[in-house]
Protein backbone atom coordinates (compact mmCIF):
# COMPACT_ATOMS: atom_id res chain seq x y z
CA UNK A 1 0.00 0.00 0.00
CA UNK A 2 1.65 3.55 -0.68
CA UNK A 3 0.84 6.11 1.39
CA UNK A 4 -0.94 8.87 -0.82
CA UNK A 5 -4.84 9.80 -1.23
CA UNK A 6 -7.29 9.05 -3.47
CA UNK A 7 -6.64 11.94 -5.65
CA UNK A 8 -3.17 11.37 -6.20
CA UNK A 9 -3.56 7.43 -6.59
CA UNK A 10 -6.74 7.31 -8.69
CA UNK A 11 -6.09 10.20 -11.42
CA UNK A 12 -5.65 9.50 -14.70
CA UNK A 13 -7.97 6.24 -13.88
CA UNK A 14 -11.57 5.34 -13.43
CA UNK A 15 -11.45 5.13 -9.60
CA UNK A 16 -14.91 2.85 -10.12
CA UNK A 17 -12.95 0.18 -11.61
CA UNK A 18 -10.02 -0.55 -9.55
CA UNK A 19 -10.84 -3.42 -7.19
CA UNK A 20 -10.99 -3.31 -3.56
CA UNK A 21 -8.70 -6.32 -1.91
CA UNK A 22 -8.20 -4.87 1.54
CA UNK A 23 -9.17 -2.05 3.78
CA UNK A 24 -7.40 -0.63 6.51
CA UNK A 25 -9.51 1.52 9.19
CA UNK A 26 -7.98 4.11 10.92
CA UNK A 27 -9.66 4.13 14.16
CA UNK A 28 -9.26 6.01 17.55
CA UNK A 29 -7.74 3.42 20.27
CA UNK A 30 -8.10 6.06 22.80
CA UNK A 31 -11.91 6.31 22.39
CA UNK A 32 -14.04 3.14 24.42
CA UNK A 33 -16.68 3.52 21.18
CA UNK A 34 -14.28 2.81 18.50
CA UNK A 35 -12.39 0.16 20.33
CA UNK A 36 -15.59 -1.60 20.94
CA UNK A 37 -16.33 -1.36 17.04
CA UNK A 38 -13.31 -2.14 16.39
CA UNK A 39 -13.54 -5.42 18.66
CA UNK A 40 -16.47 -6.00 16.84
CA UNK A 41 -15.44 -5.97 13.18
CA UNK A 42 -12.18 -8.41 14.23
CA UNK A 43 -15.04 -10.61 14.91
CA UNK A 44 -17.03 -10.18 11.98
CA UNK A 45 -16.78 -12.37 8.84
CA UNK A 46 -15.16 -10.25 6.50
CA UNK A 47 -15.52 -10.87 2.57
CA UNK A 48 -12.89 -8.14 1.81
CA UNK A 49 -9.84 -8.16 4.87
CA UNK A 50 -10.05 -5.46 7.35
CA UNK A 51 -7.00 -4.29 8.96
CA UNK A 52 -7.71 -2.61 11.88
CA UNK A 53 -4.87 0.38 12.72
CA UNK A 54 -4.83 2.54 15.36
CA UNK A 55 -4.99 6.09 14.05
CA UNK A 56 -2.45 8.67 14.82
CA UNK A 57 0.19 6.03 15.40
CA UNK A 58 3.74 5.68 14.36
CA UNK A 59 2.72 2.96 11.74
CA UNK A 60 -0.60 4.82 10.01
CA UNK A 61 1.58 7.72 9.96
CA UNK A 62 4.64 6.37 7.95
CA UNK A 63 1.88 4.10 5.92
CA UNK A 64 -0.29 7.39 5.22
CA UNK A 65 2.13 10.39 4.97
CA UNK A 66 -0.26 11.97 2.94
CA UNK A 67 -3.51 11.42 5.41
CA UNK A 68 -4.09 14.41 7.81
CA UNK A 69 -3.99 12.35 11.08
CA UNK A 70 -5.63 15.03 13.58
CA UNK A 71 -8.66 14.46 11.42
CA UNK A 72 -8.44 10.32 11.28
CA UNK A 73 -8.87 11.12 15.44
CA UNK A 74 -11.90 12.94 15.22
CA UNK A 75 -13.69 11.35 12.29
CA UNK A 76 -13.40 7.56 11.09
CA UNK A 77 -10.97 7.06 8.02
CA UNK A 78 -10.87 3.65 5.96
CA UNK A 79 -8.08 3.69 3.22
CA UNK A 80 -8.18 1.06 0.55
CA UNK A 81 -5.43 -0.77 -0.99
CA UNK A 82 -4.93 0.92 -4.19
CA UNK A 83 -5.05 4.29 -1.90
CA UNK A 84 -8.87 5.13 -2.17
CA UNK A 85 -9.76 7.07 1.09
CA UNK A 86 -13.25 7.10 2.68
CA UNK A 87 -14.02 9.25 5.38
CA UNK A 88 -17.49 9.65 7.86
CA UNK A 89 -20.22 7.90 6.39
CA UNK A 90 -19.12 6.56 3.50
CA UNK A 91 -16.43 5.06 5.48
CA UNK A 92 -18.83 2.94 7.27
CA UNK A 93 -20.78 2.31 4.63
CA UNK A 94 -17.73 0.74 3.14
CA UNK A 95 -16.99 -1.24 6.14
CA UNK A 96 -20.12 -2.60 6.40
CA UNK A 97 -20.05 -3.79 2.69
CA UNK A 98 -16.67 -5.34 3.77
CA UNK A 99 -18.09 -7.68 5.80
CA UNK A 100 -19.88 -10.81 4.88
CA UNK A 101 -23.44 -10.18 6.80
CA UNK A 102 -24.00 -7.03 6.68
CA UNK A 103 -22.77 -6.22 2.70
CA UNK A 104 -27.07 -5.95 2.23
CA UNK A 105 -27.15 -3.24 5.12
CA UNK A 106 -24.47 -1.55 3.13
CA UNK A 107 -26.15 -1.63 -0.33
CA UNK A 108 -29.08 0.09 1.25
CA UNK A 109 -26.97 2.68 3.23
CA UNK A 110 -25.43 3.73 -0.33
CA UNK A 111 -28.67 4.80 -1.73
CA UNK A 112 -29.87 8.78 -1.00
CA UNK A 113 -32.12 7.79 1.26
CA UNK A 114 -29.73 5.48 3.31
CA UNK A 115 -26.91 7.96 3.25
CA UNK A 116 -28.93 10.07 5.05
CA UNK A 117 -29.48 7.48 7.57
CA UNK A 118 -25.70 6.71 8.11
CA UNK A 119 -25.01 10.52 8.40
CA UNK A 120 -27.44 10.72 11.02
CA UNK A 121 -25.82 7.55 13.08
CA UNK A 122 -22.06 9.05 12.10
CA UNK A 123 -23.26 12.20 13.77
CA UNK A 124 -25.16 10.52 16.63
CA UNK A 125 -21.61 8.69 17.19
CA UNK A 126 -19.53 11.60 16.94
CA UNK A 127 -22.24 13.46 19.73
CA UNK A 128 -21.84 10.70 21.90
CA UNK A 129 -18.13 10.96 21.69
CA UNK A 130 -18.24 14.77 21.92
CA UNK A 131 -20.59 14.85 25.50
CA UNK A 132 -17.91 11.44 26.90
CA UNK A 133 -14.65 14.09 25.96
CA UNK A 134 -11.96 13.10 23.78
CA UNK A 135 -11.59 9.51 23.38
CA UNK A 136 -14.52 8.55 25.15
CA UNK A 137 -13.21 9.57 28.64
CA UNK A 138 -14.70 12.09 30.34
CA UNK A 139 -14.39 15.89 30.84
CA UNK A 140 -14.37 17.35 34.07
CA UNK A 141 -16.42 20.45 32.31
CA UNK A 142 -19.58 17.97 31.87
CA UNK A 143 -21.47 15.79 34.35
CA UNK A 144 -19.98 12.49 34.85
CA UNK A 145 -16.60 11.75 36.12
CA UNK A 146 -16.50 14.90 38.57
CA UNK A 147 -17.83 15.10 41.86
CA UNK A 148 -21.65 16.20 42.03
CA UNK A 149 -21.15 19.00 44.81
CA UNK A 150 -24.41 20.11 47.15
CA UNK A 151 -22.94 23.56 46.36
CA UNK A 152 -24.09 23.14 43.08
CA UNK A 153 -28.10 21.46 43.87
CA UNK A 154 -26.69 18.18 44.03
CA UNK A 155 -27.87 15.77 46.41
CA UNK A 156 -27.50 11.75 46.85
CA UNK A 157 -30.57 9.73 48.40
CA UNK A 158 -29.59 5.84 49.28
CA UNK A 159 -32.80 4.79 47.47
CA UNK A 160 -32.87 7.22 44.35
CA UNK A 161 -29.41 8.25 43.67
CA UNK A 162 -28.40 11.63 42.39
CA UNK A 163 -30.69 14.37 42.36
CA UNK A 164 -30.06 17.83 41.03
CA UNK A 165 -31.91 20.83 42.46
CA UNK A 166 -30.59 23.98 41.57
CA UNK A 167 -30.06 26.18 45.00
CA UNK A 168 -29.80 29.89 45.05
CA UNK A 169 -26.26 32.08 44.60
CA UNK A 170 -24.53 31.13 47.99
CA UNK A 171 -21.60 33.15 49.30
CA UNK A 172 -20.90 31.24 52.71
CA UNK A 173 -18.40 28.56 53.46
CA UNK A 174 -21.00 26.17 54.47
CA UNK A 175 -22.20 26.47 50.84
CA UNK A 176 -19.35 24.77 49.31
CA UNK A 177 -19.15 21.59 50.85
CA UNK A 178 -18.71 18.66 48.09
CA UNK A 179 -20.15 15.12 47.53
CA UNK A 180 -18.56 12.21 47.42
CA UNK A 181 -16.67 11.54 43.91
CA UNK A 182 -19.14 8.36 43.58
CA UNK A 183 -22.45 7.90 41.73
Amino acid sequence: MTGTTTAATTAGRDAAGVPVRGLTVLYDAGCVLCRHLRNWLARQSQLVPLELLPAGSAEARARFPGLDHAATLDEVAVVGDSGQVYRGPRAWIVVLWALREHRGLAHRLATPAGAKLARGAVLAAAKWRDAQGRGGRSRGDRWGGQAYRRADGWSYHPRTGWTYSPTPACSTPSCSGAAPASR
